[in-house]
């Protein structure tokens, strides 16, 4: 019987975690931004159709967060570069998971507390305009304000973490020149 060596561990992300990341990040951008446009529009055509969207395109995140998470549990991530963990203070450390902690959990509970703000104000929410997802709460205008405070203060919160990430990452790439960007960019060997 011969022994294998082991397999050295992975310096980056896999293609499919790193299509899964920049797909929620492009999607996120594009319904954050859909979002703050919408809340303040008159009742409109123009404005159902953004809140339809902006519905289904929530689901549709929802669903890439439970992919992306399963991946990321199936497939462990790479490490931190020992040379960057020598020289990184605790503080950033646990700045870096706490941050990547906390958006996974507002990946699902942003478009969760959304979605049940839609049902309890009584509008089901119709994946791609054609398939009707259950209502889990029931219809209540006091619960739905509260949905909808709790749906804008999550989404607002994680946009200032997708912030905080994006100003890490920038950080490392042009002021630390440490290569960290490059484990999560298409294309790089």
């Amino acid at each position: 019987m011969t022994s294998r060596p082991f397999a050295a561990a992975p310096t980056r992300y896999s293609a499919t975690a790193i299509a899964l990341h920049w797909l929620l990040a492009l999607m996120l951008i594009g319904l954050f931004g859909v979002g703050v446009y919408m809340a303040d529009l008159p009742v409109s055509p123009q404005r159902l159709k953004l809140y339809n969207w902006h519905k289904w395109a929530g689901i549709t995140v929802l669903t890439l967060s439970l992919l992306r998470l399963l991946w990321r549990l199936s497939h462990r991530p790479p490490a931190l570069p020992e040379a960057l963990l020598q020289t990184m203070p605790g503080w950033q450390r646990l700045a870096h998971h706490s941050t990547h902690l906390a958006m996974y959990v507002l990946f699902f509970a942003v478009p969760l507390t959304g979605w049940a703000y839609s049902s309890a104000s009584g509008f089901r929410v119709m994946l791609f305009g054609r398939f009707p997802l259950p209502d889990f709460v029931p219809i209540s205008q006091v619960l739905a304000d509260n949905l909808q405070l709790g749906h804008r203060v999550l989404a607002m919160s994680l946009a200032l973490l997708v912030l905080v990430h994006v100003a890490a990452a920038l950080k490392h790439q042009w002021v630390d020149r440490d290569g960290l960007l490059a484990r999560m960019l298409p294309g790089q060997r």
